[in-house]
């Protein structure tokens, strides 16, 4: 990797690749994050729907995310289908203004997701192929940072907009909902523009190379047994939309509401990179670990949870459960997949690991809540984060990385 200008020991790319990411999910927690809000009290749409709707959109994405990272290795181009991404997701936002049916919501999550589905996996190898192999944690860390910081930026803007009125809105309505969409474009657009302007594709060295087919062959054993224990932790990892109305629920406004996100992601912040670093110290799976066990727990809380105040100690712990898991994942895959020919196929198998979980169990979950209560579907994922913690503690044990010479 030739020589370059560092931003705070980042790559030009990671560190703009950190803003765009910011101003991304600033567009997206102003909507997308409430959407379920806007499905449950306006269009009265069932938290089973909402479950099919957050699962298909989450799976769109994941599967999308697998072919975008094998096309890329196979094009030796990462920034196109980067830049697609973005640009679709940021043109897809406003059209939720005319949303007045669920099916046209779903339409409209499909192509937000198709959009973030073709951008993640050659933004992932891009940023791997950008950093050095000792600083994949610290790359991953600030990358996954700059996502939440985005959503305290959204979620607070939204707040403090709605906070403004004569009265505190308690509950969404069609014309608040319109409010936050028209806002949410302008950041979107803007992080598309720095994509156009910054972003660099990484030369591929060495002789030209055959792409891999996209398969499982080829990797390592350590890589196969993350893929299958993701597999497991996701199916009771349903989508944050039960989160949010189940705080509803509890008696938290929709103020009070975006306040929480916003302090979730605050959380998810400020413990990113720490644990991103702590992994290049002590290895991967026991940074996964130690988020897992606190995802058990949060689960827990949220099944048995009886007053609104207990859901911000509850949302505090899921941030850092996110902080600590989500670039330390990726950085993991990194770590067992150093070949730069392979790196987006990897991510896209990382991806569809998830993916292939993700709608039944956002479906699942929803059908739980409506059969036996909200508990449910919590009890169903701390015991599944269980079940990943003792796999992983078994089958990818944490072993420390070689020291930087």
């Amino acid at each position: 990797m030739s020589p370059e200008r560092k931003y705070f020991g980042l790559s030009r790319n990671v560190f703009v690749f950190g803003f765009v990411s910011l101003l991304n999910d600033w567009s997206s927690e102003i909507t997308i994050r409430i959407l379920p809000l806007f499905l449950a009290n306006v269009l009265g749409v069932k938290t089973s729907i909402i479950g099919l709707i957050e699962g298909i959109a989450d799976s769109t994405a994941t599967f999308l995310k697998m072919f975008s990272g094998w096309f890329s290795d196979k094009w030796g181009k990462r920034k196109p289908l980067v830049l697609a991404g973005y640009a679709l997701s940021s043109l897809s936002k406003p059209l939720f203004y005319f949303a007045n049916t669920w099916p046209f919501v779903l339409i409209l999550r499909f192509l937000d997701r198709v959009g973030k589905g073709v951008r993640t996996s050659p933004k992932d190898a891009l940023i791997a192929d950008s950093t050095e192999q000792d600083r994949q944690g610290r790359a991953f860390g600030y990358s996954r940072a700059m996502d939440p910081l985005g959503a305290v930026l959204g979620l607070l803007t939204a707040a403090g907009l709605l906070s403004l009125g004569r009265h505190v809105v308690r509950t969404m309505t069609a014309e608040t909902f319109r409010m936050l969409v028209i806002l949410a474009a302008v950041p979107g657009i803007i992080g598309v523009v720095l994509v156009v302007l910054f972003i660099r594709d990484q030369a591929a060295s060495g002789e030209k190379r055959k792409p891999p087919r996209f398969s499982l062959k080829g990797y390592e054993r350590r890589f196969k047994a993350f893929l299958a224990i993701t597999v497991i932790f996701t199916l009771g990892n349903s989508s944050d939309a039960f989160l949010i109305l189940r705080s509803q629920q509890l008696g938290l406004s929709l103020v009070e509401i975006l306040v929480l996100l916003a302090l979730f992601n605050l959380l998810t912040t400020v413990v990113a990179v720490p644990a991103g670093i702590l992994s290049d110290r002590i290895g991967r799976p026991r940074v996964i670990i130690a988020g897992w066990l606190i995802y058990g727990l949060v689960y827990l809380g949220f099944a048995f949870v009886t007053r609104s105040w207990q859901v911000w100690g509850l949302y505090i712990l899921y941030g850092a459960y996110y902080g600590a898991t989500e670039g330390v994942g990726k950085a993991l895959v990194a770590d067992v997949v150093i070949a730069s020919e392979k790196r987006g196929t990897a991510f896209g198998l990382y991806n569809a690991a998830v993916g292939i979980s993700a709608l039944p169990a956002s479906f699942i979950a929803g059908l739980l809540w409506q059969k036996w209560g909200p508990a449910a579907p919590f009890l169903f994922g701390a015991g599944l984060s269980l079940v990943s913690v003792a796999a992983l503690a078994v089958l990818l044990r944490p072993r420390r990385p070689a020291p930087a010479a």
